[in-house]
């Protein structure tokens, strides 16, 4: 057995609402609200062919059959982009997000990538790159 991609990954995060919020204004990302078979809202954040669903730090392990010990802000994550770093960096800088790094040349999958890193709310590193 081998696997080929992510189907979707879960962040743990403090406030749905806020995370959901930045995800769409500052990286684009659609939100996607649906009914779990428990009858309470799931939030999604869609992007391409991915999806993060966004689990409430506060949401009972029987709720959510998830990670023993999750944690919001505990996410370190790498996504692409088309757009050259120094436009992302303007992108970051315009909407008052503060730039951790970059852009810098990283070690991406498939070789060298452009990349700039900021946190979302919760805290968690969200580096942004591209390859040249």
């Amino acid at each position: 057995m081998k696997v080929k991609a992510f189907d979707h990954i879960v962040f743990n995060v403090r406030d749905v609402e806020a995370s959901a919020a930045w995800y769409a204004r500052v990286l684009g990302m659609e939100r996607e609200d649906s009914r779990a078979d428990d009858g309470s809202t799931r939030t999604s954040m869609t992007f391409g062919n991915n999806k993060i669903n966004l689990r409430p730090i506060s949401a009972s392990q029987q709720a959510w059959f998830t990670a023993r010990t999750p944690a919001a802000g505990s996410v370190d994550l790498c996504f692409l982009t088309d757009t050259p770093p120094h436009a992302v960096a303007d992108h970051f800088r315009a909407l008052g997000i503060a730039i951790e790094q970059g852009p810098i040349i990283k070690k991406g999958a498939r070789g060298p990538i452009r990349s700039v890193y900021v946190r979302d709310p919760d805290g968690s590193l969200i580096e942004v790159s591209s390859y040249a």
